[in-house]
């Protein structure tokens, strides 16, 4: 059976797709739920600029500052975040998290000016490590490889979703300004927070963490996904060394391929997370009210949440990785170059638009490319540092753009370093693409280092 890619008794396959889609019904629309919540819990704090920042007394580069910090916490506490979710269980530890962002989320509304403010970002940021990686590894529990880009673009399809109905929620929420004596902002961060805890304890009953643990499925249907994911990781662990804990550590960070594809995906992270960041306060500049900047910003999420899953289909329909990424990258890359010749609100809605639909449909195909170039062994600490290594470019351009935004106020600008990290990535699949058909023709294994 675990050679075989459905039930033997099932050659047309219709026991396989009733298995994954069990699978998909009970773990991805709750995983979706609480990446949502986590993503506006990241990015709220854009919307509550709109207002926040007069009263904290921030400048541009304090904002961009604290929003800068929150990475640095981020890659700190990433891959020991990874790594802890192994040994205790993806159920509990999945939990922690949201339960202990939900909270630092609540005691972020209590902010008194800068430095407060920075060191709030700062523990959101710890507070959050380890989610997104942890979920994309807790995917490769469940699903088998012929799946994943589908599915991970399934679940990322919850960070466009965040600005998109977050957008008018956060924009209607400042406008509890002066209830029960705080600021609309402080209402803004409360509520948007208070989901997260909520959630973090029904994970503990809805989310088993492995597939041996599924009471959703039946013997046989556990048995054959079992053993489908063990016969694809002995597979690619053919050849391959193990390693445990710091030496782990080590030895994915010796692994000249994580860092390639963590400058790949620097440019996707900095462009999700800056803009999420940033652009309700791009969209205010043309002088908009907050409901209309609200109502603005959902329209490039929205256009991105859709493509993003057709994007992903077809990357997993065709089983082709390395254009599936390149070309929404070339295209993310050359929008944010465009946006230097105009100053027109709509033609920079546009160019945003096709900023965010290359940008978010890239997420599926790379990390599905990430899981199957990276060996079982190293997959726990190789996807955190994939991720962790990408964000320290995020932190890094989140708090540049702020710098560049108040010396030459202009946002286009600003933008230009995300334009030249998502053009580099381009070139670097291409370059991932071309040693993987080589390794192919040679035999040689998946971890050899670049």
């Amino acid at each position: 059976m675990a050679a075989t890619t459905t039930s033997p008794a099932d050659p047309g396959g219709t026991f396989e797709s009733r298995t994954m889609r069990k699978v998909g019904l009970r773990l991805i629309p709750f995983l979706v739920l609480c990446y949502f919540i986590a993503y506006v819990d990241r990015v709220n704090v854009g919307f509550a600029a709109l207002t926040m920042n007069r009263d904290l007394g921030l400048s541009t580069a304090a904002f961009g500052l604290g929003g800068g910090l929150f990475f640095v916490a981020y890659v700190l506490f990433e891959v020991p975040s990874n790594l802890a979710m192994e040994r205790v269980g993806a159920r509990i530890w999945i939990a922690r998290i949201m339960i202990t962002w939900g909270l630092v989320g609540i005691g972020s509304a209590f902010v008194t000016g800068p430095v407060s403010f920075a060191v709030a970002r700062f523990l959101l940021g710890a507070a959050e490590a380890g989610f997104f990686p942890g979920v994309i590894l807790y995917l490769t529990y469940w699903f088998p490889k012929a799946y994943r880009a589908r599915i991970v673009a399934m679940f990322m399809v919850a960070i466009p979703l965040s600005s998109f109905f977050g957008s008018p929620l956060s924009a209607a929420l400042l406008t509890l300004d002066g209830t029960a004596g705080l600021r609309g902002w402080q209402w803004l961060l409360i509520l948007e927070a208070v989901p997260a805890v909520l959630l973090g304890l029904a994970a503990l009953a809805l989310l088993p963490s492995r597939p041996a643990e599924a009471t959703f499925l039946t013997g046989e249907e556990r048995a054959w996904l079992t053993d489908r994911l063990d016969a694809e990781r002995r597979a690619a662990e053919v050849g391959t060394s193990h390693a445990h804990g710091l030496a782990a550590v080590r030895s994915v960070f010796a692994n000249g391929q994580v860092w390639i594809l963590a400058v790949i995906y620097a440019g996707s992270s900095a462009t999700s997370n800056t803009l999420s960041l940033w652009m309700p306060q791009i969209l205010k500049g043309f002088g908009l009210s907050n409901l209309e900047t609200g109502l603005l910003n959902m329209i490039p999420f929205g256009i991105a949440s859709v493509f993003m899953i057709i994007w992903g289909l077809r990357a997993d329909r065709s089983g082709e990785r390395i254009w599936s990424t390149a070309l929404p990258l070339a295209l993310t890359s050359l929008s944010f170059a465009l946006t230097l010749l105009t100053g027109s609100l709509w033609i920079t809605l546009v160019l945003l638009s096709l900023v965010l639909l290359g940008n978010y449909a890239i997420k599926g195909p790379f990390f599905a490319l990430a899981t199957e170039t990276l060996p079982p062994a190293q997959a726990a600490a190789g996807i955190a540092a994939i991720n962790t290594l990408a964000h320290l470019g995020t932190g890094a351009i989140t708090s540049l753009i702020g710098v560049l935004r108040e010396q030459t106020g202009s946002f286009p600008v600003a933008l230009l370093p995300l334009c030249a990290l998502t053009g580099a990535g381009c070139g670097l699949v291409f370059w991932v693409g071309r040693r993987r058909s080589r390794m192919r023709d040679t035999g040689t294994t998946s971890v050899a280092r670049a």
